[in-house]
């Protein structure tokens, strides 16, 4: 069983619901990253995603571009992310962690350093599942079995759009948990609506097996515990992002505790568990 699987049967036998929290590798401070990482752990994140920063991140709105830019102008690519999680594996080996991004980094890996050679890197770093945002399933089936051979899972994303069949499609290769984006557009856009999320996640859990996450217009305590009432996770990251940019390097790690801590109270007491 993968670290993502057993860390939803374990928060699924308590009664609780995942904490999802995305962050920039490289942003806002080049080196602060597997820090963050484990001050995000330590407020309460169940799964980390860890996002590869890229020139042409599509899906993402103004904040995570401009982090990603950030990072990029540091000199922050798909090597240096690998070496962050090895960095955070030394001291925490119990927290999931996804890598997310697109497929150039990915591609290019693999052309400078061999064929399969990103899947190898993963997982000898620790990495648990890859989320890519523009590999459709139908276009990735080999390279899910792949990363399934390796032990590591491949999360995708669904949306308002999605139809029935591409919902089935992502049933049938998806692994850890699918992603649904509870908005149209981009990251870090609109108005969160509860009851719309609601009525569409039955449709998503008659075709897909793994638990469902929901990202996407959730910013503090009580828009995490409305989707955590019919989501099995909640995904934050434009927010998190907003609050690390302003904070100095030495208060970084701590805001990021204490949003993660806000959040993860917030679950509980919706489900009834002492935070």
């Amino acid at each position: 069983m993968s670290r993502i699987a057993a860390t939803f049967e374990r928060l699924k036998a308590q009664g609780r619901k995942a904490l999802i929290p995305y962050v920039t590798a490289g942003d806002p401070y080049a080196d602060l990253t597997p820090q963050l990482m484990q001050a995000l752990a330590d407020g309460g994140a169940d799964v980390i995603e860890l996002g590869v920063p890229f020139s042409d991140p599509m899906a993402d709105g103004p904040v995570i571009q401009k982090a990603s830019e950030r990072a990029l102008a540091r000199g922050i690519g798909l090597p240096q992310v690998l070496a962050m999680v090895r960095e955070f594996r030394r001291t925490n080996d119990a927290t999931p962690v996804v890598m997310m991004g697109y497929a150039n980094p990915i591609e290019r890996f693999d052309r400078r350093e061999g064929e399969g050679a990103f899947i190898r890197a993963a997982a000898a770093a620790g990495v648990d599942g890859v989320l890519v945002v523009d590999y459709p399933p139908e276009e990735c089936e080999d390279f899910a079995a792949r990363l399934k051979a390796a032990g590591l899972d491949l999360i995708f994303l669904l949306a308002p759009t999605s139809t029935d069949e591409r919902i089935a499609q992502v049933g049938r290769i998806a692994s850890g948990y699918v992603y649904y984006v509870s908005l149209k557009g981009v990251t870090g856009a609109g108005h969160l609506d509860t009851d719309a999320v609601a009525a569409f996640l039955p449709r998503i859990r008659a075709r897909v097996a793994v638990p469902v996450g929901v990202g996407f217009g959730i910013r503090h305590g009580a828009t995490a515990a409305a989707v955590g009432r019919v989501a099995d996770a909640v995904v934050i990251g434009s927010r998190l992002i907003q609050i690390l940019e302003s904070e100095t390097r030495d208060n970084a790690p701590a805001a990021a505790r204490a949003f993660m801590a806000e959040i993860r109270a917030a679950l509980d007491a919706n489900a009834g568990v002492n935070a």
